[in-house]
């Protein structure tokens, strides 16, 4: 068995040593979002069991999620023209049949969570009322409550895993290694409330969310700090493009950590993004968002404030539209009808991750990846507006459509394990450095300098899971010498005419891959 060292809280090197072992016999879910239940509401009846890292329906990016699912289901939309604005927001580093397999899936991924349960908006005549956001060339975001979509969706699966037997839920029970043998996975080690425990099976789904918690200035939660990529890196698996950081246009600057996010959905509905002079930040509020945050960096280092000005439009639309963005803002002091949003950029959605083909499947055997962890080749270099959700549930599905198709999920699960469990927040110094490292070396502008910088400071923390996925964040953006998409090198501010995908494995940091554009071939690559 291989068991990666990593350097972690005393309380669980202690649960190591007193480790119980637990027959799964079934897929191992890692992480309690839209990607990882739909995998195991689609498995269903078969078994499996789902890892929470705290209580399940809580602490994911799912639950935060603002904006809708991206669907072309309108009468004047169509899946090609979704695949169109996908690889146009991407920048070149799409997988084109990746794009349009899952963009072409999109409305029975709205079906299927109707039927299980979601009540999205819809217009006085049924039909589904749809928003528009960047980068769309239509009104294709389906969302539900307004800016609750991500809360709903949430809901929704977790009604659903708890409804089917099927599903063994365990809480407070964070993953801590992928174990393996040979180059393939033989079980989880998993740190509980009552000690450590090494649950075996063959079959291990990373469904664990992004990496937004590295940076100063996020709109995720910030417990989201890559923790999957530093599971599948230490299991021998390929990452490609961790470079690849989305920095979101709107989040409201004030003083709260982490941020809080003001949709695109808001922009949609017409405001516009204005300077302490009233003078337009740019001119297309709805640019795809490396574009506009690259705009309001410009403005902030120019000494300049920048704002979102709703009050004309949505005006006093916006508290019916937008009720949680409105009641944040009112919390803040500010009325959105009346006053202007302080907003800036921050670090909201990770394009990279573990290196997958469209069943999910890794480099490591018995390794898959689903949801912001994975790196499908949906996103490329700039996600487009709601197409995270969309990729959390189809992809999650798909991954559990090939397991029962192989036949990999099968036996009894182990019972739920359901904890009583209040952690307060630990303050980590390794945690508040990268953090600082990160928002100030690998923000929205990088350069060689900064990038050398953070990883010499960071690799003194490289036995930290986040010291670890910092380092290997860093080590990525230092070897793209371009920019593009949400990457960009003040020292090489051309993009390249080649798209090449930077590969990350545990044995070599000089690979890198050439965009395949054909269709039929095997997207997991093993350098």
């Amino acid at each position: 068995m291989t068991l990666p060292a990593f350097n972690e809280p005393t309380s669980l090197r202690q649960a190591q040593r007193t480790t119980r072992i637990v027959e799964a016999g079934c897929p191992v879910i890692i992480g309690a979002g839209l990607a990882g239940l739909s995998a195991a509401i689609e498995i269903s009846p078969l078994p499996c069991v789902v890892l929470s890292a705290g209580a399940v329906s809580t602490g994911t990016s799912t639950g935060w999620a603002q904006g809708g699912v991206a669907a072309a289901v309108g009468p004047d939309d169509d899946p090609e023209l979704h695949y169109e604005d996908t690889l146009a927001a991407g920048a070149g580093l799409c997988e084109p049949d990746v794009a349009r397999a899952i963009t072409a899936a999109a409305p029975d991924a709205i079906a299927w969570l109707a039927a299980e349960g979601a009540a999205f908006d819809r217009n006085p005549d049924g039909t589904l009322r749809l928003g528009l956001e960047g980068a769309h060339s239509r009104r294709r975001i389906v969302h539900a409550q307004g800016d609750r979509t991500g809360a709903i969706l949430l809901e929704t699966v977790v009604a659903g895993a708890r409804r089917r037997d099927s599903i063994s839920l365990w809480d407070h029970s964070p993953a801590r290694a992928i174990l393996t043998e040979a180059g393939r996975v033989t079980g989880v080690l998993v740190d509980t409330p009552d000690g450590s425990v090494e649950l075996r099976t063959n079959v291990v789904l990373l469904a664990t969310g992004g990496i937004g918690g590295l940076f100063a200035h996020t709109t995720n939660p910030l417990s989201s700090r890559g923790q999957g990529l530093a599971l599948a890196y230490r299991a021998g698996a390929t990452l490609r493009d961790v470079e690849m950081v989305q920095f979101h246009p709107t989040a409201m600057h004030v003083g709260i950590d982490p941020m809080p996010l003001v949709s695109e959905a808001v922009r949609g509905e017409g405001a516009i993004l204005v300077n302490e002079l009233g003078e337009w930040v740019l001119r297309n509020p709805l640019a795809a968002r490396d574009v506009v945050s690259r705009a309001e960096w410009a403005q902030l280092q120019a000494g300049h404030k920048v704002f979102l000005d709703a009050r004309k439009d949505p005006g006093e639309r916006f508290a019916e539209l937008f009720g949680s963005i409105y009641a944040t803002a009112r919390e803040a002091g500010l009325d959105p009808a009346k006053d202007l949003l302080p907003v800036r950029p921050a670090a909201h959605y990770h394009m990279g991750g573990v290196l997958v083909d469209l069943a999910g499947r890794s480099s490591v055997e018995g390794l898959y990846a689903a949801g912001e962890v994975a790196s499908t080749g949906l996103h490329g270099a700039n996600r487009l507006a709601s197409n995270s959700l969309l990729e959390a549930v189809v992809c999650g599905r798909w991954v559990a459509q090939g397991w029962r198709e192989a036949g990999l999920a099968s036996g009894t699960p182990p019972a739920p394990l359901h904890y009583s469990v209040d952690v307060p927040w630990q303050p980590d110094p390794v945690v508040d450095a990268v953090r600082a490292l990160m928002d100030r070396y690998a923000g929205v502008l990088r350069d060689a300098d900064g990038l050398r910088t953070a990883l010499a400071e960071l690799e003194p923390h490289r036995d930290h899971e986040t010291g670890l996925v910092g380092h290997l964040v860093v080590e990525a953006a230092l070897r793209r010498e371009e920019s593009r998409g949400g990457h960009t090198r003040l020292d090489f501010p051309d993009t390249s005419p080649v798209a090449e995908h930077i590969l990350s494995t545990p044995l070599a940091f000089s690979s890198s891959l050439s965009v395949n554009p054909d269709p039929q071939a095997d997207q997991v690559v093993t350098p």
